[in-house]
């Protein structure tokens, strides 16, 4: 007999964050009907409401917005090591760990910390992508899988490659701007559900929403 694997589309969400037995979730905060996949990695985070990530992601230090999707193996602001000194190895602000202090250098963290990566509403971030310390990504952007985005990205827009840069837009920038404007991301769940099946045609939802 073969084994029967429900689809994805079977899984139940709700008004608590849903986290993988899996996952390790460190001094972060997720909202609601949010999904945090198997063998993720999340320190220091904000996830906001719907966005979901697949298996494998890593996130250090970031503002996620709302209804993003990120693949598999994503890793959001690889933690990067102090250049400057004689060595690299994390046994100078680790070094509590190797019994050289009593106290680790909270100096370092506190860089990483200041070094925020920012990703907005409706993005999604494709399988085994790289977003380096401090970019924003703008609202409604896309980035390619296997991309390493090194520089901001305006919103409604696709890049792709290493480093990653834009190759397209989702929509021409009237579009994108009443999308903007709309800010549908911020309904509550009642107007959500009322409008729910108006969000598959863009043009006749701007028409009646875009004012």
């Amino acid at each position: 007999m073969q084994p029967i694997h429900q689809p994805e589309s079977s899984a139940r969400l709700s008004g608590e964050p849903t986290v993988h037995a899996s996952a390790s979730v460190v001094n972060s905060h997720a909202g609601a009907w949010t999904s945090i996949g198997p063998g993720n990695k999340i320190i220091e985070s904000t996830i906001g409401d719907y966005t979901y990530t697949m298996d494998e992601v890593t996130m250090n230090y970031c503002e996620v917005g709302k209804f993003t999707s990120i693949a598999s193996h994503v890793c959001l602001n690889p933690v990067q090591h102090p250049m400057d000194r004689v060595t690299q190895h994390h046994m100078t602000y680790r070094r509590a760990g190797f019994g050289f202090a009593a106290t680790d250098d909270e100096e370092i963290f506190d860089w990483r910390r200041d070094n925020r990566v920012t990703i907005g509403h409706d993005v999604w971030i494709g399988h085994g992508a790289i977003v380096m310390k401090g970019v924003r990504v703008g609202h409604g952007a896309v980035i390619g899988s296997g991309s390493v985005v090194t520089k901001d990205v305006e919103p409604y827009t696709v890049v792709v490659g290493v480093p990653a840069r834009p190759i397209k837009v989702r929509f021409p920038a009237e579009t994108a701007a009443k999308l903007l404007q709309i800010a549908w991301w911020d309904w509550p769940r009642e107007v959500l559900e009322e409008r729910f099946f108006e969000l598959s045609d863009v043009e006749t939802f701007i028409q009646k929403y875009g004012g």
